[in-house]
């Protein structure tokens, strides 16, 4: 009679299973190479603001205005990362283990790929806006070619988010469904 129990699979067998496992600390260097592209935008950022500051007697409306919008687009791409490190890494490498810190985002502790995607498609959206607003502001020096390239491609990014979220919540409520199936049955989840 054998020693391990009959499902109990072999050490060989675990193998495999163990290294693709591990296989996710693999992403590790990708999200450090956010963290350093975040550091790149917060010198761009400091770069333009100091530029504003000492150029604003020169500056019309308009320009302040687009440089303006030029720092919004930054914060906001610079957030599509804190997305994209943060939950990224606490989705597909491993928990951050900072539940209960005051700093602790809020949208952490419900966070998912699906919850993740449509973050970041409704990130897309708001600078894809910016670039639109920005565009709109300086249609003088746009041709409606760009213009109109610029529009479609909003749209497209608008009706893809729409799309994911649709999806997100079939697949959510579908979960939920199958989950007061099984406790109503009393079975465990497999």
């Amino acid at each position: 009679m054998s020693a391990t129990a009959p499902n109990t699979p072999s050490r060989g067998s675990r193998v495999l299973p163990s290294i693709i496992f591990m296989s996710r600390w693999l992403q590790v260097p990708l999200y450090l190479g956010l963290i350093v592209a975040q550091g790149l935008y917060v010198y761009l950022f400091l770069k333009e603001v100091w530029h504003l500051v000492t150029t604003i007697g020169t500056l019309n409306e308009t320009t302040v205005m687009l440089s303006v919008l030029g720092l919004i687009d930054v914060v906001m791409i610079s957030n599509l990362l804190i997305m994209v490190i943060i939950g990224g890494y606490e989705t597909f490498v491993s928990r951050l283990g900072i539940e209960g810190h005051p700093d602790e985002p809020e949208w952490l502790d419900h966070v998912n790929a699906g919850v993740l995607k449509v973050k970041l498609s409704m990130a897309l959206i708001s600078i894809s806006s910016i670039h639109l607003l920005k565009t709109f502001i300086d249609t003088d020096n746009r041709s409606s070619t760009s213009i109109m390239w610029q529009v479609a491609i909003h749209l497209s990014f608008l009706v893809s988010a729409i799309a994911m979220a649709w999806v997100d919540r079939l697949t959510s409520q579908s979960h939920l469904a199958s989950a007061a199936a099984v406790a109503a049955s009393g079975d465990k989840p497999h």
